[in-house]
């Protein structure tokens, strides 16, 4: 395929304005749509000053073509898409800051001890069991341990702050642990819950992150929610 000094004028020309456009202004959203004309253009001329002798295959054009606008309808789509992102992050901070000074049951092992009230955990027991719970402190060691009859369902689990040996353990975060046998000795896993106050939420995490006893969580965490003033 031949292209003479006309069709090199062109291209020459198509780059030099693009150029000139892109460096005009840096915040523009140039896309293959904006050029549409020009690729038009160039195809024109290739058109116009094909060798006689050997014409261009319309065919390719026409490839070209389907592929252009392919190319463009995909660009199109992940501009859709990420609006889309956008929005539903926009929908998730929104869902977030309305969980602002309720008090939230989310699932975790984590609750904190402010050194004169107990700090509370809710198991939720598949079955019967004998449960041994332990309590360790941020640094992993253990303050607290014991053995208790835990039943199927829901219970509450309080803990005063104190050691088995009486030791009065300062405000933090402690963990429990729990884990159990059945009648038949088989270990049974005991998963806990914990209650506190949405003290704020992390906008800039994603999703947004919720403040509860000075431990974060997800908004997928939580299991129930109780209003202001509600017993």
């Amino acid at each position: 395929m031949a292209v003479d000094a006309t069709m090199a004028s062109a291209v020459t020309a198509t780059n030099t304005a693009t150029s000139s456009s892109s460096s005009s202004s840096t915040s523009s959203n140039t896309t293959i749509a904006n050029n549409f004309q020009t690729f038009l253009t160039l195809l024109t001329t290739q058109l116009q000053n094909q060798n006689p002798l050997d014409p261009l295959d319309t065919n390719q054009f026409t490839q070209q073509l389907v592929q252009f606008a392919s190319v463009e309808q995909q660009l199109r789509q992940n501009d859709q898409l990420a609006t889309l992102v956008n929005l539903e992050k926009t929908a998730q901070s929104t869902a977030a800051l309305a969980y602002v000074g309720y008090t939230a049951v989310v699932d975790g092992s984590k609750a904190s001890f402010d050194g004169t009230n107990s700090a509370a955990w809710t198991l939720k027991a598949p079955k019967d069991t004998t449960a041994t719970i332990t309590i360790t402190n941020a640094a992993g060691q253990t303050v607290f341990s014991g053995s208790y009859a835990v039943q199927q369902g829901n219970q509450t689990f309080t803990w005063d702050g104190k050691g088995n040996d009486g030791t009065q353990w300062p405000a933090g975060t402690y963990t429990l642990n729990a884990s159990g046998k059945d009648s038949a000795g088989n270990n049974v896993g005991i998963p806990s819950e914990v209650q506190g106050v949405v003290d704020s939420v992390d906008l800039t995490a994603s999703p947004p992150l919720l403040w509860i006893g000075g431990q974060t969580y997800t908004t997928d965490q939580i299991r129930r929610v109780v209003r202001p003033g509600s017993s």
